[in-house]
């Protein structure tokens, strides 16, 4: 290399010099002097543009000259020496413009001249279209010296599946492993869906990979921690040499992706079923009854509690023992219902042979006043401690505590009219005051 063409490939760094090289110069030829005429001027020198049009008109073809007509003789000699000489100069202008340039495709490398002024115009060349995932250097619209180095890698598309997260990737790596190291990926005890050293097509492929991460497991009071690159975390049991049988499981679904750092608990789980009697609650049916007074009930028919058998599935977790879960039930036998006669005929204020007499102060000596009261032993209730024979003996229904006030008088009464203050031993004269 001339050192005028040196100095030239020195400043491609940032712009192109202002002179031209010394390989682009014109070439001078030396005029054709012809005895007896004047000497013929110098044609101007072949520029690099009339160099290209040299050039293109190389690429298409020779054309078709016609026979020169007769007795031309000496005077066309002159015209064709200045034309000789016009084309020695282009020539060495169309020769300086030919570049012996490196053109490497997807790390496949080859030499080859061209006339191209830019990459672009190397790249339509030679018929390569770029697209926004590709990568050339130098960049497209630099432009083209001698012994330049042109590069491109074209983008491929890679669907990525990374620790269960799935993105699509672009790379111009060309193996699996390039791939891996310049998108970050930590591939050491990884598990790759397909080998490291697997080429990468333009149509790209699908990668599945798993990192190898920490993971720790309680089970049966210990604890143990492995590096795993599996799956799921029923994987990841497996490979820790714990067994999980039955209905035993993990605190996070067994088919889940083992996180690095994380912490799972085995849970044995011991399951039974249990069956337990239940009461079914009988229901009340009320009717009405214009012959007995208000304030009675009587019952028609006494309600059966039903009966119903339930069955409960029974779980313990890790030796304790959960909330029973109702899986059926069935009706042992069904509830009868209790009828009740209501009664609602006006009870009488008065009895003959018993008006007059102070009532209240015999309620107030018996009970307190209190138409619930029952005595200590159970026995003898009401305003007047009625006992439970005497009370229906009456025509009472039940037991005394359980009518109304006014019944309960109305019967005491009665009993009076019967019996006089006999029976109330204690407190019979309090009727007299």
């Amino acid at each position: 290399m001339s050192t005028s063409q040196g100095s030239h490939r020195a400043a491609r760094g940032g712009h192109r010099a202002a002179a031209l090289p010394v390989h682009e110069q014109p070439t001078q030829a030396a005029p054709l002097v012809v005895p007896g005429q004047a000497p013929a001027p110098v044609p101007a020198p072949a520029t690099r543009v009339e160099a290209r049009r040299a050039r293109r008109a190389g690429r298409s073809g020779r054309r078709r000259k016609a026979a020169p007509p007769a007795g031309e003789g000496l005077r066309r000699l002159v015209p064709q020496a200045l034309v000789v000489a016009f084309l020695a100069g282009g020539t060495s202008a169309f020769v300086a413009d030919d570049k012996a340039v490196r053109l490497s495709v997807d790390g496949v490398p080859r030499t080859l001249h061209t006339f191209a002024d830019d990459v672009d115009e190397l790249l339509a060349d030679e018929g390569l279209a770029i697209g926004a995932h590709d990568i050339v250097a130098p960049a497209p619209g630099e432009a083209l010296e001698s012994e330049d180095e042109i590069v491109v890698r074209y983008g491929r598309p890679v669907a990525l599946t990374l620790d269960g997260q799935r993105r699509q990737v672009w790379t111009t790596a060309l193996t699996v492993e390039d791939a891996l190291g310049r998108l970050g990926v930590r591939a050491e005890g990884a598990y790759l869906s397909v080998s490291r050293s697997a080429p990468i097509s333009r149509q790209g492929l699908a990668l599945d990979v798993r990192t190898e991460r920490t993971v720790t497991f309680l089970a049966d009071g210990r604890e143990r921690t492995l590096r795993t690159n599996a799956a799921t975390v029923r994987e990841a049991v497996e490979q820790a040499g714990i067994t999980l049988s039955g209905q035993d499981t993990t605190s996070v679904p067994p088919g889940s992706f083992p996180r690095d750092g994380q912490t799972i608990t085995v849970m044995r789980i011991t399951g039974t079923k249990e069956v337990w009697e239940e009461s079914i609650p009988y229901a009340v049916e009320r009717t009405r009854d214009p012959d007995l007074f208000a304030g009675t009930e009587v019952v028609e028919r006494q309600g059966v509690q039903g009966v119903r058998r339930v069955t409960y599935a029974v779980r313990t977790v890790n030796g304790v023992r959960q909330r029973p879960r109702k899986i059926g039930e069935e009706i042992v036998r069904e509830p009868v219902t209790q009828r009740v006669r209501v009664g609602t005929r006006r009870l009488p204020t008065s009895v003959a042979g018993a008006e007059g007499l102070d009532w209240d102060a015999l309620a107030a000596c018996e009970s307190g006043g209190r138409p619930n009261a029952v005595d200590p032993s159970g026995t003898y209730g009401g305003l007047y401690q009625f006992d439970p024979g005497t009370w229906r003996a009456l025509g009472g229904s039940g037991v005394a505590q359980d009518a109304p006030a006014s019944e309960q008088t109305y019967r005491a009464k009665k009993l009076y009219v019967q019996r006089g203050a006999s029976p109330w031993p204690h407190c019979g004269r309090r009727l007299y005051r």
